[in-house]
């Protein structure tokens, strides 16, 4: 057995900067009264077309199940960042809204999680690099969460998925 195997390496390296970058990001979102999952739905919707999504695509987006998000979207509704809305075309589906008081706190916490993301992350690589390794993480995402990008619009292929 080669414990010594590339594709072992390449998973704990993974693991090791997610976990370091989840560590790095969190107190500018702990502060902003936001967990990772939170952060998460709400860039989401502020990303999607009208900053809206339906409930099943942001699940599927973000790997909840639909009692997961659903308690998100609760909880985030309680704080008045988000806001439920029925389908107009299907009476058993709504949408999750960003309210412009979510719009607020992302726009409250992004210059410091940018400047986070840019000091020990994407800063760190040259742009071909960084046009590279894009590519390749949508690549691999496109394998493990095909449904990471349901329900956005095929025109905007240039915005990069989330960590998540």
């Amino acid at each position: 057995m080669n414990f010594d195997d590339p594709r072992l390496t390449a998973m704990g390296l993974l693991a090791e900067v997610s976990a370091g970058l989840s560590a790095r990001f969190q107190p500018v979102l702990s502060e902003a009264r936001l967990s990772e999952i939170d952060f998460e739905t709400v860039i989401r919707l502020a990303r999607s077309p009208g900053r809206r999504l339906r409930m099943s695509d942001l699940a599927a987006q973000t790997g909840l199940s639909t009692s997961g998000v659903t308690r998100v979207v609760d909880r985030l509704e309680r704080e008045g960042l988000v806001a439920r809305q029925a389908c107009a075309s299907d009476r058993r589906a709504s949408y999750a809204v960003l309210t412009e008081a979510g719009r607020e706190r992302l726009e409250s916490v992004l210059p410091r999680h940018l400047q986070d993301v840019d000091d020990c992350f994407t800063g760190l690589l040259e742009a071909a690099e960084l046009e590279a390794f894009l590519g390749s993480l949508r690549k691999i995402r496109d394998v493990v969460r095909p449904c990471a990008t349901i329900g956005a619009e095929a025109s905007v292929p240039s915005q990069p998925s989330l960590p998540g």
